[in-house]
């Protein structure tokens, strides 16, 4: 049986040879798919809910489906919003693997993991001998990502000197390697993503406005897992499935502990989800998580 996501995939490599009537119409046929077809990932016996490599059949996740099949066939910016944990990456992995961009890079880059006296020259690149510790040149991430996407997570960190080289390179697509004057031209789309309320840190001077506008084209607000209380069973499945297939400590949930977990907070979302079954399996007794396994907390 033909799967929908695989024919998806073979128009999406098709979309650059196609004349632009053709391309409107197979953009449209794209998003139909995508719209209607409801992926469910095959994981031992059981048939977890997916779409996009993302879990769940929640009213709010699917309305995120809905816009990632919007966002798939763009080229815009896009936002990403959410608390830790909530998935964004996902999304910039989804936004990747279902775009015509698919056979070209993504590059992830943590703007708060990496010193802001490194990042500018991570983002572009630097000559050798521009800093102490440049031995050779080395090209950055943004021109390593041409033709694909770039993901800014923690775009909140950025120090405020390097936001106008970033806008700089949203508004016109060019790289300047720190050492050098030389610029060269790349074709990448920026995908960003924050935990923090970025409109707030404009508001406090903490962020640029331009930058802000430039970034935020179209913003995805991830909804927290305690919003999505109809995917936690289906969460549970896939993470427990999957520690299993990794060799890490695996079980089966009882009755009560799903019905537990089911009822947590999840400060820490979907992570903290993940983490607690990790913790939890490796605890328990005779393959079944009992509420006795799970944390006080909870």
């Amino acid at each position: 049986m033909t799967n929908p996501l695989e024919e998806l995939l073979v128009y999406l490599d098709r979309l650059d040879e196609l004349a632009p009537n053709e391309k409107a119409q197979a953009t449209a046929l794209i998003r139909g798919w995508v719209n209607s077809q409801s992926q469910r990932e095959i994981v031992g016996d059981d048939e977890i809910p997916s779409q996009f490599g993302i879990v769940g059949e929640s009213p709010a996740i699917l309305e995120i489906f809905a816009l990632l099949a919007k966002l798939s066939s763009s080229d815009i910016p896009v936002l990403v919003l959410g608390e830790s944990g909530t998935g964004k990456e996902l999304i910039a992995n989804a936004l990747h693997k279902y775009s015509s961009r698919r056979k070209k890079k993504l590059i992830a880059v943590n703007c708060a993991a990496i010193p802001a006296n490194l990042l500018e020259a991570e983002i572009f690149g630097h000559t050798k001998g521009s800093f102490t510790g440049a031995h050779k040149d080395r090209k950055g991430y943004a021109e390593a990502a041409d033709g694909g996407i770039l993901f800014l997570d923690e775009i909140s960190e950025i120090a405020y000197d390097l936001q106008a080289k970033l806008l700089r390179f949203l508004q016109n697509g060019e790289v300047r390697a720190v050492g050098s004057n030389v610029t060269k031209k790349v074709n990448v789309r920026v995908i960003a993503a924050t935990n923090r309320d970025l409109l707030q840190q404009v508001k406090e001077g903490k962020f640029r406005e331009d930058l802000y506008y430039r970034l935020a084209v179209f913003t995805l607000s991830l909804p927290p897992l305690r919003e999505r209380v109809g995917d936690v069973k289906h969460l549970v499945d896939f993470f427990l499935n999957q520690q299993q297939r990794d060799s890490m400590p695996s079980a089966e949930v009882s009755e009560e502990a799903l019905d537990k977990l089911s009822q947590g907070e999840w400060r820490g979302n979907i992570r903290q989800l993940q983490n607690e079954l990790l913790r939890a399996a490796t605890f328990a007794s005779d393959g079944i998580i009992e509420v006795t396994d799970l944390s006080e907390s909870l």
